[in-house]
């Protein structure tokens, strides 16, 4: 025999509560407040501590997370291809506070099998690359923490790309490039507001 979990009165009253909030909002005149003024109305967006898409502006997405204050904590991110156009690294760039010889951090995630002695080269343009060591790994990939100077920033707001090249572990012989659009930079770095990694 199934016994009945929910009494009567109790679907009853929820089906009443149902009824009630579909009605319009109408003052009562016994006591003048609103039907349905105590219900949660819900918001809309990010809980607090989620990750949301803010806006693109050219080939960058404004990537925030949500927080407590006025202000969520932003970096510009962009997603990095190889030639048959499959997804192989991540770019983050954020501003730093004023100071400083870095101007900008970028954080650049790249594929697990990456040949780590050989470092991760950055060419603005046809410019001579700057190495950068990789600082650590993770299960989704290792990650080159870039400190970006002033000069860099504006040759990549100058600029229309750059070159990333990593050197794959099981074919050391060989350099992997990766165009990083520099389309929309501008824009978005100077509507950045200042945040750590």
């Amino acid at each position: 025999m199934i016994r009945k979990l929910v009494p009567p009165t109790v679907v009853a009253a929820a089906l009443l509560c149902g009824a009630a909030f579909a009605q319009e909002t109408t003052e009562t005149p016994e006591t003048g407040a609103e039907v349905g003024s105590d219900l949660d109305l819900g918001q809309s967006g990010p809980r607090v501590g989620e990750q949301y898409i803010k806006e693109q502006t050219g080939d960058w997405n404004i990537s925030c997370i949500k927080s407590e204050g006025d202000e969520d904590p932003c970096a510009m991110v962009q997603i990095l291809n190889n030639q048959q156009g499959d997804p192989i690294a991540e770019v983050s760039i954020g501003k730093l506070p004023e100071g400083g010889a870095a101007v900008a951090w970028a954080n650049v995630v790249v594929p697990l099998e990456t040949l780590l002695q050989a470092q991760l080269a950055v060419s603005i343009d046809g410019a001579p690359r700057k190495l950068y060591n990789y600082h650590h790994c993770v299960p989704v990939g290792c990650i080159a923490q870039l400190g970006l100077t002033q000069g860099d920033i504006d040759a990549m707001k100058s600029g229309s790309k750059a070159v990333l090249s990593l050197v794959p572990a099981r074919l050391p012989d060989q350099v992997l490039n990766m165009d990083m659009s520099l389309s929309g930079f501008t824009s978005a770095f100077d509507g950045l507001n200042v945040s750590v990694r």
